[in-house]
């Protein structure tokens, strides 16, 4: 795995997310948002439910991509990679199996610090998913799960930072 920083005190770590968890904790949430609505209407409440039917899917898909990616930005200064040479990308929904986050970590990166990366990166993509939804079927619901997004994302950034260490860059002219 090509690393785009010089410090050889580094090693490979692979985040793995499989789509298929994904999908059962955004449904299982949704459920019992569904089901403690303060409403009597019952086609709002199925709205929620419904998250991870086959008409819902693509949406549910478009978000997780795009959470994925943004969990893969928070992670930076692990994940960052040289941009590839030109390549024709296009907007085709695509939905994958599983999400892989390659990053670098230092030598002596912590297991537990893996460990809860992993945990935080799983449900910001959930929470971000059911945020989504949320705006469309029942708006006043939403904000609570930003807010928890934006806690989340916090400690996110918090553990990527904590385990690095001193960095120390080489002097170079280039």
């Amino acid at each position: 795995m090509p690393c785009c920083c010089r410090n050889k005190n580094t090693k490979p770590l692979a985040l793995h997310f499989k789509r298929e968890e994904l999908l059962y904790d955004i449904a299982n949430i949704a459920y019992v948002e569904g089901d403690v609505m303060q409403t009597d209407d019952e086609h709002q409440r199925h709205q929620v439910f419904d998250i991870c039917e086959d008409g819902n899917i693509n949406r549910v898909t478009r978000v997780l991509n795009l959470a994925f990616a943004h969990c893969a930005e928070l992670c930076r200064p692990l994940s960052k990679r040289p941009a590839m040479p030109y390549v024709d990308a296009t907007d085709t929904l695509t939905a994958t199996d599983v999400y892989v986050m390659d990053l670098r970590v230092p030598e002596k990166f912590s297991y537990t610090t893996h460990r809860l990366m992993e945990h935080l990166i799983h449900e910001i993509m959930c929470y971000k998913v059911l945020a989504d939804w949320l705006s469309i079927t029942a708006p006043g619901a939403e904000a609570k799960w930003l807010a928890k997004i934006e806690e989340l994302e916090s400690q996110l950034k918090e553990a990527v930072n904590a385990n690095g260490g001193r960095t120390r860059r080489p002097l170079s002219p280039w």
